[in-house]
């Protein structure tokens, strides 16, 4: 799929009003960060592999950000000439990427039209991205969209470059990804639940509700809530969501 520009969707939607340069960015809670990248524990070493693999083949200077579905910062990379410049900016795991959090910024734009975009330095709102020229990606497994990709430069001559090495990553991602679940299954944490609890965390990814739970196995919906409860706390999360994300990764799914 072709990338788009934000000149090209400029008559589609209103631009946001600009960020000056005191305006704060949204960061998400430490602790929330560290169990979003529990779940994503898998995409992130995917995510590090692939670029293992083609930062050794890489003769420019490139920044390169992984996020969810949220737009919330879960790994970043970047060449060694890079150091000082990143570090003197915002751009730190738990960052948020919507347009609302930091301006308009290729994320955000990709996040909004679920296509690859090319953003050039004058087209960020930030003043503090104005320096970056970005192209970002959805990304998926199969039809599963799990989050996007960012690889951005300073040097204007490797937009083709940029453009490329973007469209590589996500390759090198897949197999990655696969090869883990295949070769670590034998890292699993040592979870235990009662065949109740698996019975209930089945269906629970199969979308069923707790009423409909309780109904098919001729229990009462507190019995069913308490279930959760125990299952939410032994895989360390807070949602049905990510309850059945972490359960298929550890294969109990």
């Amino acid at each position: 799929m072709p990338a788009i520009t934000l000149a090209s969707r400029h008559k589609e939607s209103a631009i946001c009003k600009h960020v000056t340069e005191t305006a704060p960015f949204d960061y998400l809670p430490k602790s929330q960060l560290d169990r979003l990248r529990k779940i994503n524990h898998f995409l992130i070493h995917a995510f590090q592999n692939s670029l293992s693999d083609i930062k050794e083949n890489l003769t420019g200077t490139y920044l390169f950000l992984l996020t969810d579905m949220d737009g919330v910062l879960l790994s970043m990379d970047y060449s060694p000439d890079l150091e000082t410049v990143v570090e003197g900016s915002p751009i730190r795991p738990g960052m948020i990427f919507t347009a609302q959090s930091c301006g308009v910024n290729a994320i955000s734009v990709t996040m909004d039209n679920n296509e690859p975009v090319l953003l050039l330095p004058e087209q960020h709102e930030s003043p503090y991205f104005q320096s970056w020229h970005c192209y970002a990606a959805p990304l998926s497994m199969g039809s599963q969209p799990f989050g996007y990709l960012d690889v951005s430069t300073i040097n204007a001559d490797m937009q083709g470059e940029l453009i490329a090495i973007a469209k590589l990553i996500p390759a090198y991602m897949q197999n990655s990804y696969q090869n883990q679940q295949t070769t670590e299954p034998c890292d699993k944490p040592a979870v235990e639940f009662t065949e109740r609890q698996l019975t209930i965390l089945e269906m629970i990814a199969k979308g069923f509700t707790v009423k409909a739970i309780a109904l098919k196995l001729k229990i009462k919906e507190c019995t069913v809530n308490h279930h959760k409860k125990v299952i939410f706390n032994k895989l360390g999360v807070q949602s049905s969501t990510e309850a059945v994300s972490i359960a298929s990764r550890l294969s109990y799914l």
